[in-house]
């Protein structure tokens, strides 16, 4: 790591080390409360000087670990001065990602450094959006754009994790059907909508500085990238963006557009330890503690879905409609881990992270995402990650595509 992401490292560690121990003093504070209102008056000078005590005690120890935090970001600065960035490799890659979806939205002044901002990435760096840049980073660019935004925790590396020569994905649509693929990374810890936001702007870029005119785009997410693109296409569609006129074929590869069941499980507990004053100021370590990972609970896209809720104790859907974008294809593609994908087992498991029918917008008996029936493919025999990269999922994909350009034709 470079000093200034140690230094960031530092003072993350101890925000989160404060952090905790404001937790414990105020459930310290609760109990106590509890404790001493049996006495009511002839306990009050006691609690004035528990409380007097607890507090310059707690206070002493928060400033214990911000004083440790800043040293050792110092000592960081004056020691660390040759070491290399923290994403300049692919574990490194991972463990920012890590960080970022946990803690994404916290990472602002003082620790940007870990910060990941979105962005066209090649070649393991980030790539400037003018004409010069791209030229030279895509030398073969084509007309035709395969965009791919990942899923939660992970990189653009994760398109490729089989790594087998292939290619993945982005490879293929170039060499069967002229698609220049084009990867994206972002901070999946912050709401999906100002994900969504950042992409329709990057994607308005991008079309304007692209070598070539751009005829065609093909967005394909995985997971929370889905929700992304769909974001996305909302606000590039408010603000007339040039680009979502282009946009043919979009793929959905295991994204839960109405919510994934771990996500809402966390909130459940989470609202239940809302319940108890306790136990209240241990919610966020419960119920996960970015609003990108609360946003997973119920599919949430847009601005609307989240704002004037308590997303830390309130357990209810507040979803808002968000039509599929007009004019495009749309493959909803799910997995299960039980070979036949209609199995009992496969629909409550799904892939062990999305439930085939989130993947795939249907609640009961319900289409409440208008994907058409023939455009959606379930898969069995994979979980959430082999969606990113594995034949039968390419087999799919390149088989709709094959149908609707010859129809097209």
């Amino acid at each position: 790591m470079t000093p200034a992401e140690l230094k960031a490292a530092s003072r993350l560690g101890a925000d989160a080390f404060t952090g905790l121990v404001s937790r414990v003093e105020q459930v310290h504070q609760t109990v106590a409360g509890r404790a001493f209102g049996q006495f009511r008056q002839t306990g009050a000078a006691a609690r004035l000087v528990h409380d007097a005590v607890t507090r310059g005690t707690y206070g002493a120890v928060r400033g214990a670990g911000a004083a440790a935090g800043a040293v050792g970001g110092q000592a960081a600065v004056i020691f660390g001065s040759g070491g290399r960035p923290a994403d300049s490799g692919r574990a490194g890659h991972l463990a920012l990602a890590a960080l970022n979806a946990i803690a994404g939205d916290r990472l602002g002044a003082g620790k940007a450094p870990l910060a990941i901002r979105m962005a066209v990435r090649a070649g393991g760096r980030d790539v400037t959006i003018d004409s010069a840049a791209l030229a030279a980073e895509f030398p073969d660019a084509t007309p035709r754009l395969a965009v791919f935004v990942h899923g939660l925790a992970e990189t653009e590396d994760s398109w490729r994790r089989r790594d087998g020569g292939s290619g993945g994905y982005g490879r293929r649509l170039a060499g069967e059907l002229g698609y220049t693929p084009v990867y994206i990374r972002y901070s999946t810890g912050r709401h999906v909508s100002d994900n969504g936001q950042d992409l329709a702007r990057l994607l308005d870029s991008l079309v304007a500085a692209w070598p070539e005119q751009v005829d065609e785009l093909l967005l394909v997410g995985h997971s929370m990238g889905g929700l992304v693109i769909r974001s996305a296409c909302h606000y590039g569609q408010q603000a007339a963006a040039a680009w979502v006129e282009r946009v043919r074929h979009v793929f959905y590869l295991g994204s839960p557009h109405l919510g994934a069941p771990i996500a809402r499980a966390a909130g459940y507990a989470g609202w239940v330890l809302s319940r108890a004053a306790e136990t209240r100021p241990f919610v966020t370590m419960v119920n996960g503690t970015s609003p990108g990972i609360k946003d997973l609970r119920h599919g949430y896209l847009l601005v609307d879905d989240w704002a004037g809720c308590d997303t830390d104790s309130c357990p209810r859907d507040h979803r808002t409609d968000a039509p599929l974008l007009a004019g495009a294809n749309h493959y909803a593609i799910s997995a299960t881990i039980t070979a036949d994908p209609a199995a009992a087992l496969g629909a409550v498991a799904g892939d062990l992270l999305v439930q085939p029918a989130s993947a795939h917008g249907r609640r009961g008996h319900l289409q409440q995402i208008a994907f058409a029936a023939e455009s959606g493919r379930r898969l069995g025999g994979l979980h959430h990650f082999d969606l990113l990269d594995h034949p039968a999922v390419w087999a799919a994909m390149h088989g709709l595509l094959r149908r609707d350009v010859a129809a097209a034709e």
